[in-house]
């Protein structure tokens, strides 16, 4: 449960702050994503920081349990699989952002789930 905790504190911050960002400022955050998917390297580069970062996650908390704690194991598994995918295929990766950005309510809703699902992992983190 420890670990847990304490994965919940370190994601879910960051997430808060990328999901606010994201519903505060659409445009900016729409402009910044064309400009990533525009660089096969910088894609690269995100999958390895990615899907390392999810494999740790994955190894310390591969808990499948039906509560709150899968969340965080589901975020390791999506890290590692979406870093592993980035790193395979960026010309895939950029087909799929480009069609997602072809959508205008795409970026909205990712960002309210985001919001959600950090505000789990805040409220479990720091405050249950």
């Amino acid at each position: 449960m420890q670990t847990s905790i304490f994965l919940a504190k370190l994601i879910g911050p960051v997430m808060l702050a990328a999901a606010i960002g994201l519903l505060v400022n659409r445009e900016g955050y729409r402009a910044m994503s064309r400009d990533f998917l525009d660089s096969p390297p910088l894609i690269y580069v995100s999958g390895v920081l990615v899907m390392t970062a999810g494999i740790a996650i994955v190894l310390y908390h591969n808990v499948w349990a039906l509560d709150w704690r899968v969340i965080v194991t589901l975020f390791g598994w999506m890290g590692a699989i979406g870093g592993a995918v980035r790193i395979i295929s960026f010309s895939w990766v950029k087909r799929v952002g480009v069609a997602m950005l072809g959508k205008p309510w795409a970026m909205t809703i990712g960002g309210v789930v985001w919001l959600v699902i950090a505000a789990v992992l805040c409220f479990y983190g720091y405050f249950a």
